[in-house]
């Protein structure tokens, strides 16, 4: 069912009209918070059938996208790439003046800087949750952009998660976005293969996971502090050195070899430890390895 957009404007940025166009599982959470926070939702997906149970819900249905663009001071796109905002709102950037464009599409930092020349009101974004906790306080959200349509939509975002502003460069969200995801990427993969190790001699995942978790808390600390060493440009070997590290990562290496599981994990962090030493940074902590990612090692 197809709707007329609610055009009706009103004052109060606590519940002020937003436009969703986007409809996949985020898109759909999204646009769920916005009506149980009370904004006047209006949405748009290529797939129209999409929008059938936030419609029963009172989200209005736009009939196309120049429509779902008008019906709102405030619109937040959530596509597949930054290809399909360009196919679906590049015909209709003249729509777009005066009004906010919020774009929770994953990409690049290019991108987002070249879409945010196609209105001064961008604002770009990252969503560091899954749709199951769009809405709540453990849902958070970064943004980058124009500090005016932060500051004057601010309430409205709020809506899905926690929201944190970075500046006017509209690439810091995506930037942010990705080095959080490498985090992720990485402790999942050292759990995994953590898990595959200990699996090889009879030990269940679920055996192996409170010890990981209580591990990985520990070593969260070592973050702050290893934060300041790198902004300081020192790497002060304060708890064990990097040649110390190395030793130790060899047996991973090993034992790895000897379960017959792949070591291509364990082998790339001793890799890049050896680049470091070899490059002078025998003595140091292991925060000196940030001199092989930053490609100076």
């Amino acid at each position: 069912m197809t709707n007329t957009p609610n055009t009706a404007v009103t004052t109060d940025p606590r519940n002020a009209p937003v436009t969703v166009i986007g409809l996949g599982l985020m898109g759909k959470a999204l646009a769920a918070a916005f009506l149980e926070a009370g904004h006047p939702t209006t949405v748009w997906n290529r797939t129209a059938a999409r929008a059938d149970e936030l419609v029963a819900r009172g989200a209005v249905l736009a009939p196309s996208v120049a429509d779902a663009v008008r019906a709102s001071p405030l619109v937040v796109v959530c596509l597949t790439d930054a290809a399909a905002v360009r196919a679906a709102l590049g015909p209709h950037r003249a729509d777009l003046a005066g009004r906010a464009l919020v774009n929770l599409t994953s990409g690049t930092s290019e991108e987002a800087r070249e879409l945010s020349t196609w209105t001064g009101d961008y604002l770009d974004g990252a969503i560091m949750a899954i749709p199951e906790v769009i809405g709540r306080p453990e849902a958070f959200l970064l943004f980058s952009g124009a500090p005016e349509v932060f500051a004057q939509h601010r309430d409205s975002l709020d809506r899905l998660g926690s929201a944190t502003f970075f500046g006017e460069d509209p690439g810091l969200a995506s930037l942010y976005d990705v080095a959080l995801l490498g985090l992720m990427w990485g402790t999942l993969n050292a759990f995994l293969h953590g898990a595959a190790l200990l699996g090889a001699a009879g030990v269940d995942a679920t055996a192996f996971a409170p010890f990981a978790n209580q591990w990985v808390g520990s070593v969260t600390q070592f973050i702050g502090a290893y934060a300041e060493q790198l902004d300081r440009g020192e790497y002060p070997a304060d708890d064990v050195s990097l040649e110390t590290h190395l030793a130790t990562m060899k047996y991973l290496v090993r034992e790895s070899a000897a379960a017959g599981i792949d070591t291509e994990w364990p082998a790339r962090i001793q890799a890049l430890t050896e680049r470091a030493i070899e490059a002078g940074h025998a003595g140091a902590g292991y925060a000196g390895l940030i001199e092989v990612f930053r490609g100076k090692a």
